[in-house]
């Protein structure tokens, strides 16, 4: 048996297609995990779905703020933003099924795997976590949206979970200020300062850092004991210079290539996305 991570599709059916080929992936034995964005920009998000869906038990992800959109426009909770992209997937006869199944999935995925080095823990997550956050915060404040998610009170969810502010994370928040902030660090971040302020305005390369911040994972301390996987940043192109922080949105849905890593030896396979 394999596990193996996937970086952000988008919507690019063939290719994920093509790299399931060229591991041999097999759903009966291995495993396929997604650091999110399962959805939008690329031009089969309904296939994409359907596809995933289907594998069952075979199949880990945890959401990206485009799987999010996707669910907001499905529900009719939100009706702004772009939504091009996923005409095909809002019109099908199971679009809402498509979306319950989704709002079933996690936020955070955290589990230990047997490996080549022995026993080793892996969090999942599309974009990152604040500074100074403890392993148990960052499992306790994803479970938080999570609940939230897939509660009674969704709707009101992905009505108000749009917007920059608070950008800073404090415990003392509540509600709604609370939901947003939460979920902007897991599906949004990308540059923050050592306070935990976000800088969600910039998506440029990790050395376009405005003065006082920095990509999130450098000031992180859990990839002194676990392996972190992450997507959403395309523009870093699986390179982080973090050691055990795997970036892996590598560019599909732009052009460039769709990734997995195999978590057993962390060896890399990649598809042109063409």
């Amino acid at each position: 048996m394999a596990v193996y991570a996937v970086g952000d599709i988008q919507g690019c059916y063939k290719p994920l297609v093509k790299l399931l080929d060229k591991i041999n992936f097999d759903p009966a034995s291995d495993r396929l995990w997604c650091v999110g964005d399962l959805v939008n920009r690329g031009p089969d998000s309904l296939k994409t779905l359907r596809f995933l869906k289907q594998l069952g038990p075979a199949f880990t992800a945890v959401l990206g703020n485009h799987d999010l959109h996707f669910m907001a426009l499905a529900t009719g909770a939100f009706d702004g933003g772009k939504k091009k992209t996923l005409k095909k997937l809002l019109q099908a006869p199971d679009c809402l099924e498509l979306c319950e199944w989704v709002r079933t999935l996690p936020i955070l995925h955290h589990e230990v795997l047997d490996t080549s080095k022995g026993q080793e823990a892996f969090l999942m997550v599309h974009a990152g976590f604040a500074p100074g956050w403890t392993l148990k915060q960052v499992l306790a404040y994803a479970h938080e949206v999570e609940n939230t998610l897939q509660g009674k009170d969704y709707l009101k969810f992905l009505q108000k979970m749009y917007g920059d502010k608070p950008d800073i994370w404090h415990e003392g928040l509540t509600g709604m200020k609370r939901m947003r902030v939460l979920t902007n660090y897991f599906t949004r971040i990308r540059f923050c300062n050592e306070e935990a302020q976000l800088n969600l305005a910039i998506k440029t390369g990790a050395n376009t850092a405005p003065p006082g911040f920095g990509p999130w994972y450098k000031y992180q301390q859990l990839s002194r004991k676990m392996t972190i996987l992450f997507g959403h940043w395309a523009t870093l192109n699986g390179v982080t210079d973090t050691e055990n922080v795997y970036a892996l949105d590598t560019g599909c849905v732009w052009g460039r290539c769709l990734t997995a890593l195999r978590l057993e030896d962390k060896q890399i396979f990649c598809t042109e996305c063409n």
